[in-house]
């Protein structure tokens, strides 16, 4: 019997009075849905998991309800289609997850329509669904979701939606270089934007014993290389033993940086 243990932490960072940043932890199976803390474990014959990142953007208080609203809204679809949990997401994830999305944005863009406090709003979004043989994931911007198999390196599943992320991907830019672009936080794809079709990245891992997934907000990469990422949950340093995996990475990464808002939710499999 499998069984999975998450940990999630956000924090505004040292110098930003909001946090912009949100993550979401639920189980759900044919009877309910059931919102979960920021750590703990279960049995994956209980269900259906499922764990989200979402960065807000927008003036004013727009990127604090952004990045709410999405998690909030993804809440209230899948409690009230929950008995897919049942069913698992075999058949048809591409479709679901992409209805998903556009429903997320379809309701991001019509609070920005009709509220001030909303206008110009939008957020990035990862999410990763997990079943008892698989991990499905769906994504939007440039918070990331990385998997570390246990028997090879880190992998980041996820496209970041900018320019120098497109850059890395063909190989034209370095790690470093990417992180230092001038035109690295302005994304080409997000929720709530001016696009009314939204096309997120999908995918599936199959779950193995022993592998770990990351997923974080950007605040998290602009404090800490992605080998520090895999270090911190592989080989913490001493004085970051006792801590849960989420604390790791997102005190470090304050430590090193801290000038964004920063979420990290990781999900293991034992």
């Amino acid at each position: 019997m499998e069984s999975i243990s998450w940990s999630g932490l956000t924090h505004p960072g040292r110098f930003r009075k909001n946090n912009e940043d949100a993550f979401l932890a639920m189980r759900l199976n044919g009877r309910e849905v059931q919102l979960l803390g920021k750590e703990g474990s279960g049995s994956m014959d209980e269900g259906d998991y499922i764990f989200a990142v979402s960065d807000g953007m927008g003036g004013a208080n727009a990127g604090d309800f952004a990045s709410r609203i999405a998690i909030d809204f993804i809440t209230r679809r899948l409690t009230d289609s929950f008995r897919l949990g049942a069913m698992g997401m075999a058949q048809g994830y591409h479709d679901f997850l992409q209805d998903l999305f556009e429903a997320v944005n379809n309701e991001m863009t019509s609070m920005g329509f009709h509220y001030e406090e909303c206008r110009n709003m939008g957020a990035t979004l990862s999410l990763c669904w997990f079943t008892t043989k698989w991990m499905y994931f769906a994504h939007v911007g440039d918070s990331r979701i990385y998997y570390l198999p246990i028997t090879s390196t880190m992998k980041q599943l996820t496209h970041d939606h900018t320019h120098p992320g497109e850059l890395y991907r063909k190989g034209k830019i370095n790690e470093r270089e990417q992180r230092t672009h001038p035109e690295k936080h302005i994304l080409w794809k997000s929720l709530g934007g001016k696009s009314s079709e939204i096309k997120p990245q999908k995918g599936r891992v199959g779950l193995e014993n022993g592998d770990h997934y990351i997923l974080n907000t950007d605040g998290i990469n602009d404090g800490i290389w992605d080998r520090r990422l895999e270090e911190l949950v592989r080989e913490p340093p001493r004085r970051f033993a006792n801590m849960t995996l989420a604390e790791r990475l997102v005190m470090d990464s304050m430590e090193e940086s801290g000038n964004d808002n920063l979420t990290a939710l990781i999900v293991s499999i034992s």
